[in-house]
């Protein structure tokens, strides 16, 4: 059975804007303001579903959405780095944060490694390729958007570093298990909804 799946990147917050490491940060006023007037642009679907971090909830329910935790779409699990900045922690652990860029086996903060962030994101969707909903959407952290198109596209773990996720963008993959095909990058606004629009600029990546 054919699958799409649209993922809806949260919207922005004040961790987002510090450079800082995964956390569980809430959105910031701005954030709020900018995810209520994107509302009109979310597609429809069969089944919603949001990480379980706060940013991903709120973002969810200021986009209007009826959407439902889904652990598995939690954001990589970087444990004693989390909610620091990645200049603290370049200075702090200089070898840590090299081999972490390096080896996507390497776990120097004690959580989740690359390899494991990705594996997980493919299980998600390979889980969805069952005869169930045709249409999800999920509202999920940049580090889940980008592990799920390196798994789908089956690209070399090395390739998650390339992909640049900007805050409420959405991304879509469509087909099953073994064969998906990519659409990213569109803005979710209202002047965007429903055609294909320009990329974003490049923006900070925070959850490096």
């Amino acid at each position: 059975m054919t699958v799409r799946v649209m993922l809806i990147s949260p919207a922005m917050n004040a961790a987002l804007r510090e450079a800082r490491f995964a956390g569980d940060a809430p959105l910031d006023d701005a954030g709020q303001r900018q995810a209520r007037a994107a509302a009109d642009a979310v597609p429809a679907a069969d089944r919603l579903l949001h990480g379980p971090s706060r940013r991903c909830s709120l973002t969810a329910a200021a986009l209007g959405l009826r959407s439902a935790p889904e652990n598995a779409l939690r954001d990589w699990e970087l444990n004693r780095w989390a909610g620091a900045r990645l200049d603290e922690v370049s200075a702090s652990d200089p070898e840590g944060v090299a081999a972490w860029l390096a080896d996507p086996s390497a776990a120097p903060h004690g959580g989740e490694s690359l390899l494991g962030l990705c594996a997980r994101a493919g299980a998600w969707l390979g889980s969805l390729d069952g005869g169930g909903p045709g249409r999800v959407l999920a509202v999920v952290e940049p580090a889940v958007v980008r592990a799920a198109v390196v798994h789908a596209l089956d690209l070399p773990p090395r390739a998650f570093w390339r992909i640049d996720v900007a805050p409420l963008t959405l991304t879509e993959l469509s087909g099953r298990s073994g064969r998906w095909n990519l659409r990213t990058g569109r803005p979710l606004t209202a002047e965007t909804a429903g055609a294909q629009a320009p990329q974003p600029p490049p923006t900070a990546r925070l959850d490096r």
